[in-house]
């Protein structure tokens, strides 16, 4: 009897996320001077990015989507490599022969053909300028001086589409190199504790770099409520909420 009713629970719980999977997911066009960028809002860390007939790939995670019905992607760019971030089954169904690559150096342990990117660097990938910003933390441990993303291992990417420079900041901290950041249209910052920010790190942290347009991104059960609160009296900072968790 235990048995039969632990399927039922199996069942439920992967119909549940199977049928979520399917469902829509959002999405926002951004103009810019090249052309329209298309932002889908895949869920966690994961971004698809269309603009200019090239398809960008961000984080692919196969729990929140399957991807064997998604676009493969030119381009893909993964964060750092803990497995919610560096899915290799996800990786393969979007990767084609051709696919661009761009990763940090611990992933080239798992993956092979990658264009590995560290902390500065700023490369020109399928006629994208890509710059890699220091992705760590400073106050969020997994154990006394041992943070939950060290520094000089993850990146978060600055790329440019047309005239629009998009920040994704994967697993990151309000990091000083973040706070200098200039010329940011959009900004995905993420809020998933205790792992990355606080809402009041992301506020200080949007204070700071001034984005036009934040999505807090990755946020698990952090309360997204608050950070719109903090940033309330921000004109310049249109706060968009968006299926991200």
């Amino acid at each position: 009897m235990k048995q039969i009713l632990l399927c039922v629970i199996v069942w439920a719980l992967v119909s549940g996320f199977s049928a979520a999977a399917q469902e829509p997911f959002e999405t926002d066009v951004i103009k810019t001077s090249a052309g329209d960028l298309k932002i889908t809002f895949i869920g966690h860390g994961s971004l698809m990015l269309a603009f200019g007939g090239k398809v960008i790939q961000v984080d692919p995670f196969g729990r929140v989507a399957d991807y064997s019905r998604l676009p493969q992607a030119d381009v893909i760019l993964i964060t750092h490599e803990h497995f919610d971030h560096l899915d290799l089954n996800a990786l393969d169904m979007i990767r084609k022969d051709h696919t661009a690559i761009v990763l940090t150096e611990t992933c080239t342990k798992s993956v092979s053909g990658g264009i590995v990117m560290k902390n500065g660097d700023v490369r020109t990938v399928e006629g994208l300028e890509i710059e890699a910003v220091p992705a760590y933390n400073i106050v969020h441990m997994r154990s006394e001086g041992q943070p939950f993303h060290p520094k000089g291992v993850g990146n978060g990417y600055i790329v440019t589409f047309g005239d629009k420079r998009v920040y994704i900041a994967g697993d990151t901290e309000n990091t000083p190199e973040m706070k200098q950041l200039k010329t940011i249209d959009i900004a995905f910052l993420p809020m998933n504790l205790p792992y990355t920010m606080t809402p009041e790190m992301v506020a200080d942290a949007a204070n700071a770099f001034r984005p036009k347009i934040l999505y807090p991104y990755h946020f698990g059960n952090t309360a997204t409520s608050r950070l719109v609160d903090l940033l309330k009296d921000n004109k310049d900072i249109e706060v968009r909420m968006r299926r991200m968790e």
